[in-house]
């Protein structure tokens, strides 16, 4: 097994990964993303998302693409792990531990105070993977999304105002 940065040649790789990726989080629609785009944002002029894969018997089996990240409240950069996917046929060989392993001594050797992610709820393999690997849930934060139409209304200053429905 070999864990390396990505190369411009592994972007139709990856991008297929991506989209094996959102089929299995039942979400295969909402990929939009063409090898052009991840090409640019791995490797343009200033790459702001990096991608390590994982490779076994020379072929690409899996990927972790991440960015980095700030907290305001330990004034320290972070990192953020976008996808972390493994090829189901190769998963139990320690492809995504390699991966994640990799990533948190990159933690360590840029003096990043935080590594995080985001797992689906139903997800219960990769749940039990990150609690295997030492990693806790941050159960008290909701995750918020604007995006599409709303996302254009409200940077437009659309007038509508929603009423937040009360918590449970």
């Amino acid at each position: 097994m070999q864990i390396r940065l990505a190369r411009r040649d592994d972007v139709p790789t990856i991008n297929q990964l991506v989209r094996d990726l959102a089929s299995y989080e039942r979400a295969s629609a909402e990929v939009t993303a063409t090898d052009s785009q991840l090409d640019a944002a791995l490797f343009g002029a200033e790459p702001h998302v990096f991608c390590h894969v994982g490779e076994l018997d020379g072929v690409v089996v899996g990927f972790a693409l991440w960015f980095r990240s700030y907290s305001t409240w330990t004034g320290a950069s972070g990192l953020y792990l976008e996808d972390l996917y493994v090829r189901p046929e190769v998963r139990g060989r320690g492809v995504g531990r390699a991966l994640m392993q990799t990533l948190a001594k990159r933690c360590l050797e840029e003096g990043l105070s935080r590594f995080e992610w985001s797992v689906l709820d139903w997800n219960e393999p990769s749940i039990a993977f990150y609690h295997g690997i030492g990693a806790h849930a941050l159960d008290e934060w909701t995750r918020y999304r604007l995006s599409d139409e709303a996302l254009v209304n409200f940077a437009r200053g659309a007038s509508q105002r929603f009423v937040a429905a009360p918590r449970e």
